[in-house]
């Protein structure tokens, strides 16, 4: 049955984050606070239920908006391709952000807050005016935190990691998240960068890129910059 299925893709993730050594602590808060929220969809390369994934997201925006919590995370569980290389990965991580980007075009503005542009050092992706950092995950990732027996999305808003800066945590956060990644996977990941250094879209999809990559997604919000827009 549909559903019970889906809870077995969504309890197999919540597993993956609670695992002990797993070294996103704030993904780990997130789940202890009961703010980690999965939609589990088939398959990353099909656009059928890109429709049901911004539902859901909408909605998530929604609740986050609404609470006076930090960590709240949303979730995107694909259950295809089963074995994809990061290569493979990479091309359907994009077409999708493309595809879900372009929707929400037709109905909403760029978030203000952030730059569309994915070659600025303050991109962020966008949806419902909310800006999100993405995290890939899949199988055949070559980080072991990014290493996810199914392809997934994950969306964390933006405005969290400005709270957590301002309130004074980032810096601790970071270090601690840092420090028990290079225990868990062996190396410091090589895109990771402090935050206004480069853009963020390096950190995405896990793979590892020299200078020559350029990012394909190309926001569709109009030929208003909502960024700059009075």
């Amino acid at each position: 049955m549909p559903d019970i299925q889906s809870n077995i893709y969504t309890e197999e993730y919540l597993s993956f984050i609670n695992k002990k050594e797993f070294p996103c602590v704030a993904a780990k808060t997130a789940l202890t606070f009961q703010q980690l929220h999965c939609l589990v969809v088939d398959h990353l390369a099909c656009p059928k239920d890109d429709a049901a994934i911004l539902d859901f997201l909408y909605d998530f925006v929604d609740t986050y908006r609404q609470s006076e919590k930090l960590y709240h995370s949303a979730a995107i569980i694909f259950k295809g391709p089963e074995a994809p290389n990061e290569a493979l990965f990479e091309e359907f991580f994009w077409q999708r952000l493309q595809a879900l980007s372009n929707r929400d075009a037709q109905r909403y503005g760029y978030d203000q807050r952030v730059v569309a542009d994915p070659a600025s050092p303050d991109f962020s992706f966008s949806l419902k005016q909310e800006a999100f950092f993405v995290i890939g995950l899949h199988p055949g990732s070559s980080r072991l935190a990014r290493r996810f027996a199914y392809p997934t999305l994950v969306f964390n808003p933006h405005a969290q990691f400005e709270q957590i800066r301002t309130n004074g945590r980032y810096d601790n956060i970071r270090t601690t998240i840092r420090t028990r990644d290079m225990a868990y996977s062996g190396s410091i990941n090589p895109m990771l960068q402090d935050y206004g250094q480069a853009s963020e879209v390096y950190q995405y999809s896990g793979k590892a890129y020299d200078e020559s990559w350029k990012c394909p997604f190309l926001s569709e919000h109009g030929a208003v910059d909502h960024h700059s827009a009075a």
